[in-house]
Parts: C-alpha cells; structure tokens; sequence
C-alpha cells in the first residue's frame, strides 16, 4: 500500500496534548514554527511523537500576566491540532518544530496533566469540513481585499512577498494573512472559528479596520460586502 503523508478525518486522536499559546492561530493546511524550550513541551513533544504526532494548539482566554500567576490558565473551548511534519534539537538544548494545521477541534473534558504538560479529550466532529479546501464564494473579494491589504501592511510596517500572495490560493491567502497580522487574543480567536473562509475573511477586514483610524480604508467593509 503506498504511504499516505495526508490524514483522514478517520485517524484523528481522541486525546491531544495542549500547547496554550496567547496570539498564536494555527489554521488547517497552515504551517506553523515554534520554539520549545519549557522542560514541560520537551516532554510533550517526545509525548506527541509517540502518540500521533499532534499537537493540540490553544489560547488561553485570560490575559498574559494573569496566565502567569495560575498554573493553569483557562483555555478557550476551540483549538486546532497540529501534525509535526519537522523538528530538530538546538545546541541550547530547545527544540525547533514545525506543525501543519490538521483540523480544529472542540474540548471536552481535560485529563491530568503529564509531565507539567495538559491534555484532553477532544471532539472533532463539528468540523469536519477542515478536510475539504475552501475557496471564497464571491471572487471579487479577492481582488479587493489585495489592494486593502497592500495599504494595511504598509501603513502596519509588515514586508510580505507579493509575489507569493498572487499565486497563492484563497485559503492559503486568507489563512496566512489571519495567522501573520498582530492581532490580540479574542481577536484571533474569532478568526480561528469563522464558520467559512468568506466569514474568516469579513472578519479581517473588520480587524485591519479596527487596528487602523485611517479613513481611506472606511470603506473596506463596504466593498467587500
């Protein structure tokens, strides 16, 4: 039987290890870069690599300074699993990994940690569309939204690789713009549980508004409407 590098809706892990990470979205069929260094995700990785391969990552619906006074912060009822698709050690001793988004995934009930890091059980079902690549309804979206997005990131100091963004597809356009603007916690997190990829990117743009007070870009919303 050929090796298949995709997984299926089928093979998706009742248990995920948790890896709570303020301002940090990972969306399906993205890729993600992270350090770990805490001793608790050096054994979470080793924990992933033998259990699946998946990670679990999450927000934490408190802010960053009160995440520090609990050991447990609260977590937000919506993540997306990860697939280390690459990791390497570093001379200081961290590891240098690479997830690619798998599916979100809905928390039921969290088990006792492991070694300092959290799991839970996790239900997927509610979406099981993550498995199907999506493509924005109105197309005229697209084309807008690049000529919004050019002024935004400019105006936002952020370099992108038009080039890149041209040939890229809608998912991988919107997706990666959600995952790459600076956006606070709730914000992201709505992102993440858009219903479609025509909501995820209506939310954009209401979030590129939100961060600008430039009134030439008043009438995004409108456009794209």
């Amino acid at each position: 039987m050929p090796y298949n590098f995709d997984k299926n809706f089928e093979e998706l892990p009742e248990t995920l290890p948790l890896f709570p990470l303020s301002k940090v979205l990972l969306l399906p069929r993205a890729k993600l870069p992270l350090n770990l260094f805490e001793n608790k995700y050096l054994h979470m990785l080793d924990y992933a690599l033998a259990n699946g391969r998946s990670i679990g990552m999450i927000q934490p619906t408190e802010k960053h300074r009160d995440s520090k006074i609990r050991k447990d912060p609260k977590l937000y009822s919506v993540g997306c699993a990860g697939y280390i698709t690459a990791f390497s050690q570093t001379n200081d001793n961290r590891y240098e990994i690479i997830l690619k988004g798998l599916c979100r995934f809905e928390l039921k009930s969290e088990l006792n940690s492991l070694n300092g890091f959290r799991r839970a059980k996790v239900t997927w079902k509610p979406f099981k569309s993550d498995f199907v690549r999506p493509v924005l309804k109105n197309k005229e979206k697209r084309s807008i939204f690049i000529e919004n997005l050019k002024f935004y990131l400019e105006k936002m100091s952020i370099n992108a690789d038009w080039e890149a963004i041209e040939v890229s597809s809608d998912e991988d356009l919107v997706n990666s713009i959600s995952m790459g603007c600076p956006f606070d916690v709730n914000e992201k997190q709505a992102l993440l549980q858009a219903k479609s990829l025509d909501e995820r990117l209506d939310i954009l743009v209401s979030l590129m508004k939100m961060s600008m007070s430039f009134s030439s870009v008043s009438n995004i919303s409108e456009k794209l409407s």
